[in-house]
């Protein structure tokens, strides 16, 4: 068993959306306060930088609120699921459809999230 694996198997449901939170608030304070150089580094328009920052700043919180509930309803957990898997094919989506203006730095940020969110979404669904 790996260390990744054997980290991930002791790891409840509140703490992968806790996890999930810290990882989308520090991506969310990163690209809203960022939005004015990451534009150029990532080939982002700074609008859609700081959208998606404050988005994922809301969302960090609506999962910390979640994670702390004594009991976590089971459609709430789908709804994260789905809406990680959602934001994966978005971005997956971004890439193709903004491949022109992206900087190589941008498509290796972008997937890379994308990554990470895909692994957030089956932790949560392995353990709804």
């Amino acid at each position: 068993m790996t260390t990744t694996t054997a980290l991930a198997t002791r790891l409840d449901l509140r703490a992968v959306l806790r996890l999930d939170a810290v990882a989308s608030g520090a991506l969310g304070l990163a690209a809203a306060a960022g939005a004015g150089v990451l534009d150029t580094l990532l080939g982002l328009p700074a609008g859609l930088l700081l959208g998606v920052g404050v988005f994922l700043v809301v969302y960090a919180a609506g999962l910390v609120a979640l994670a702390g509930r004594t009991v976590i309803p089971r459609p709430a957990t789908w709804v994260v699921v789905l809406g990680n898997s959602a934001w994966v094919l978005a971005s997956l989506g971004l890439v193709v459809g903004a491949w022109d203006r992206l900087t190589m730095l941008g498509v290796v940020i972008v997937l890379a999230q994308a990554a990470a969110v895909a692994v957030f979404a089956d932790l949560q669904y392995a353990r709804r």
